[in-house]
Parts: structure tokens; C-alpha cells; sequence
């Protein structure tokens, strides 16, 4: 039998190797002044790979479930290994379509994939802590960022930009495929539970119906979760693309303070993964997200009329605590509804989600910003956003909580 703790591993090592994603930041400048690409030319780069990450995890979500996470996490190293090594290639010889295409479509596919092959199998293996076992993983998402920003730097520094992709490449195929040959399903007879304290601890149904991912499709409470997570991504990763910039501009931060503020935010991201994750298998993901909206409610309100930098970051980090925990919630939240049969699937049809946020966040910020030349308003509408996501959120804890009172009677009689 496999040793969960090293499934868990597995999990991470997956996900610190495709969050690498968030690093691309780091590139920009030297690939406009190497490539003569202009910054939306190469900012596109970037939304078209978080665009094929939903896409690709919401339809290939089937894929995963079917064929296991060995085979899925092998998929996903073949893709996002041909995404790296394509864009060495694509950078070789200053083609911006094949960058398009390699890195934002075939890489994306490969994040896609990736990033939903370990989820299932984690929760399965920690039935008993979904939160946790979720957040671990994702965890290793947000975190990659920090390890892989410094390492790009050196590389290029050093190497170039291609042969920098072509190490990197190198590097996240041998690590991916080491984890995903570790990568399995529990065995189908799973350990014996106390069913209270489980009930207790996750604040999940007693019996949780096994939906399939039609099923849970037509469901209406899928697409509460839908837009409530739309709405945490959009406007947490809006944030996100403007915070150095409007820390400078607003509180009149330094450069450097600013990009110092930018390195802390990718270890809250993390670790507010694991952390909020963690305390939902103790309130119960349904609280958990009502919190999370009622923090962000005030912090984006608060943010739009603070001129002092050390609230502002403050307000930044909690928000992004908020969004990164957003993200390591959904699964366990999922598995609480939908139940595990096919949470790859329905996580995969979820995370569509993200790609659409990942291109209506910078766009409706920039929008905003370029037309009232502020950033006050685009925060009071993401104030406002939160608010109608808390009011779908309360809805979804009443109506879920009085579903589970009905089971809860109907077995006792």
C-alpha cells in the first residue's frame, strides 16, 4: 500500500513545477528587450496559459478520472515538457505565434491537466482532513512562484533566455514523471472512519451522495460555486497584476519596497493555501467561505480610501490570503456536496472559473483605471462583487445545511 504522506509529496511536487507559472513576470522585461515584443504581446503569453488551464481542466477532467493520476500526471509532464521546450525553440528564433502556441496553449494544457491529476486522489487518501490534504497540494501552486522567480533570474542571467527554458524543461520532466509513477488510487476498501467525528470534523453530510459530473452539472449549487469562484479569482488576481504599480502610486512606496511587498505576497498566497484549508475542516467550508467574503468585503473597501503603506499591505495580504485560500477550499467544499466518485471532473469543470477570471480580472481593472484614472473605483466594484457573492454563499450554506438536517432525520428514523 502506498504511504499517503509520499502520495502527498507526489502531490507537490507536481504542482510546484507547473506553478512555476506565476513566475512569468520575472521574463517579461528581458523578453521585450531581447525579443522586441511589446509588453501586451508579451503579457498575452501569460493570460493564454492561465485561458488553456481552465479550458483544459474543465473538459479533460473525464480524461483524468478515467484513466487515473498516474497516466493524467504523465500526460501533464508530456505537455508542459513540450510547452517549455517549444518556447526555447519559439524564443530560438523570435516567433511570437509559436510562443502563443507553446507556451500558452500546449503549456497551459499541460497546467491544466496537472494541476487537477493529484486533487481526487489526495482527498481520498485523507478522508478524514480534505481540507488539508487539498491545501497541501495547491499550497505547493502558490509557493513555486518564490523558488521559481529567483532560479528564472539566475538562469537568464547567466545562460539566456532559451537556454534557461531548456534547464527548467529538463528539470520539471524529471520531477513531474518521479511523481506521477508514485501517483495512485487508494485501495478500493477504505480504512474504517468513525462516520460522527467525520461528520464533525469536515462539517460535510452525513452521507454524501456520489454525484457524477453531469449530475452535478445540472445542479444548481455548482453554479454557486461556479461564480462565487469567479468572483474571488477575478478580483484577487486583478489585485495581483497591479500591486506593485498601485502600491507606488497610492501610498507612494519605493520600487524596491513595492517589489519587496510583491515576494511576501507569493509566501501569504502559499501559505494561506494551507492554513484556510486547514481551519475549514474545522468551521466547515460553508463558514469558510462566508468569511472569506465578509474579509474581503471591508478590505477592498478599505483599500480604496487608505493612503498609508503600511495598512495598505495589510488589506493586499489579507485579500490574497483570502484568494489563495479560495483556491484550496473548493475541492474539499466539492467533495462535500458532490461527494468523490468523480471530483477530478467536477473540479476540472469548476477551474473553468479561472481561465475566464484570468482575462476579465486584468482587463476589467485596467479598464477601470485607464477610464477614471483610479484604482478607488475598480475596488469598490470588487467590494460590491463580494457582496452578492456573500449573499449566494449564505444561500448555499442554508439551503446545504438544512439538506443535511433532512438525512441526518430520515436515518435516525
Amino acid at each position: 500500500m502506498k504511504n499517503r504522506w509520499l502520495i502527498a509529496l507526489s502531490a507537490v511536487g507536481i504542482h510546484i513545477c507547473i506553478g512555476s507559472v506565476y513566475a512569468w513576470s520575472v521574463l517579461t522585461k528581458p523578453i521585450m528587450e531581447q525579443m522586441g515584443f511589446s509588453l501586451q504581446e508579451t503579457t498575452w503569453t501569460f493570460s493564454l496559459a492561465i485561458l488553456f488551464l481552465g479550458l483544459s481542466a474543465g473538459f479533460l477532467g473525464t480524461f483524468v478520472e478515467k484513466h487515473g493520476p498516474r497516466v493524467s500526471g504523465l500526460t501533464a509532464t508530456t505537455f508542459f515538457g513540450i510547452g517549455m521546450f517549444g518556447t526555447a525553440l519559439a524564443l530560438y528564433l523570435h516567433n511570437l505565434v509559436l510562443l502563443y502556441i507553446c507556451y500558452g496553449v500546449i503549456g497551459g494544457i499541460g497546467l491544466g491537466i496537472g494541476y487537477i491529476t493529484p486533487v481526487s486522489t489526495l482527498v481520498k487518501y485523507f478522508p478524514e482532513k480534505r481540507g488539508f490534504a487539498t491545501g497541501l497540494a495547491i499550497m505547493g501552486f502558490g509557493f513555486a512562484s518564490l523558488v521559481a522567480g529567483p532560479l528564472m533570474q539566475l538562469l537568464t542571467a547567466n545562460f539566456g533566455l532559451v537556454t534557461n527554458f531548456i534547464i527548467l524543461g529538463c528539470a520539471y520532466v524529471v520531477i513531474m514523471s518521479a511523481s506521477s509513477l508514485y501517483l495512485a488510487p487508494p485501495p478500493k476498501q477504505p480504512t474504517k472512519l468513525n462516520t460522527a467525528k467525520l461528520s464533525t470534523i469536515t462539517k460535510a453530510p452525513t452521507v454524501i451522495r456520489q454525484y457524477t459530473v453531469g449530475e452535478a452539472t445540472r445542479d444548481w449549487k455548482f453554479y454557486a460555486l461556479w461564480w462565487v469562484f469567479f468572483t474571488n479569482i477575478t478580483c484577487g488576481i486583478g489585485l495581483l497584476a497591479v500591486a506593485s504599480p498601485m502600491a507606488q502610486e497610492v501610498v507612494k512606496m519605493s520600487p524596491l519596497a513595492a517589489a519587496s511587498m510583491v515576494g511576501v505576497i507569493g509566501l501569504i498566497n502559499g501559505f494561506g493555501r494551507i492554513a484556510w484549508s486547514t481551519i475549514s475542516d474545522y468551521l466547515g467550508r460553508r463558514n469558510t467561505y462566508v468569511l472569506f467574503f465578509l474579509i474581503e468585503i471591508f478590505a477592498f473597501y478599505a483599500l480604496a480610501n487608505t493612503t498609508e503603506a503600511f495598512l495598505f499591505q495589510v488589506l493586499v495580504l489579507i485579500i490574497v490570503s483570502c484568494y489563495g485560500g479560495g483556491f484550496s477550499c473548493m475541492p474539499a467544499y466539492l467533495s462535500d456536496l458532490f461527494g468523490t466518485k468523480q471530483l477530478s471532473a467536477i473540479h476540472g469543470r469548476i477551474l473553468t472559473a479561472w481561465g475566464m477570471a484570468g482575462i476579465a480580472g486584468p482587463l476589467l481593472l485596467s479598464f477601470i483605471r485607464e477610464t477614471t484614472q483610479s484604482y478607488a473605483l475598480c475596488l469598490y466594484v470588487f467590494s460590491g462583487l463580494f457582496i452578492i457573492s456573500l449573499i449566494i454563499a449564505i444561500i448555499l450554506k442554508v439551503k446545504t445545511s438544512r439538506k443535511e438536517k433532512l438525512i441526518s432525520n430520515n436515518m435516525m428514523a
